[in-house]
């Protein structure tokens, strides 16, 4: 039997989310696996905007649009890093490719690209991510933390951060706020 991957999938947190840095928390797996689970959460203005970011690390970005977007708080490890979730993949020095046309790159050359105005045409970027070791996220989906549906682009590129979390939970179908956090073993 294959292992259950989420890769390319929501992590929605549970209404009864206990850790704060979670609560009401949207998550996009970029990879899961034997080893653990990586992603980002797509849902958590950092209150940076992405000027500010790009004026730290010494590139200008000029893009009206752009200037103005908020950075994303992606999770707690590696909180000083940056993490770019692009659509189309392209061919960028340090990148993983989440699925068809999706990756995940951390190496500048995507930010140098974006400054100079030929970066990806859909991107979202955070500053650090949200890790499980092996076992770990599965555990917390038993425990009935998480909820997990495919993951839609429209919803982490298109939507405006604070929809982003109620769009995913509208594609799993049924009213979130009848959801019991008790788990029950028949």
């Amino acid at each position: 039997m294959e292992p259950l991957s989420l890769t390319d999938h929501f992590l929605i947190a549970m209404p009864n989310m206990a850790d704060p840095l979670f609560v009401r928390s949207l998550v996009y797996l970029c990879e899961h696996g034997d080893h653990g689970a990586m992603g980002l959460i797509v849902n958590k203005p950092s209150g940076i905007a992405m000027a500010q970011l790009f004026d730290q690390i010494d590139l200008p970005l000029e893009i009206d649009p752009l200037r103005g977007e908020s950075v994303f708080f992606g999770g707690p490890v590696q909180p000083d890093r940056g993490f770019v979730l692009h659509a189309p993949a392209g061919h960028w020095q340090s990148s993983l490719v989440v699925k068809d046309d999706l990756a995940l790159t951390t190496s500048k050359d995507v930010l140098i690209a974006v400054s100079e105005g030929r970066g990806p045409q859909r991107m979202l970027l955070t500053l650090g991510y949200a890790g499980w070791s092996a076992g770990q996220l599965e555990q917390e989906i038993s425990d009935n933390s998480w909820l997990t549906v495919k993951a839609d682009p429209d919803i982490l590129f298109d939507l405006p951060a604070e929809s982003r979390y109620d769009a995913a939970m509208a594609l799993l179908g049924f009213d979130p706020s009848l959801l019991s956090g008790d788990v029950g073993h028949a």
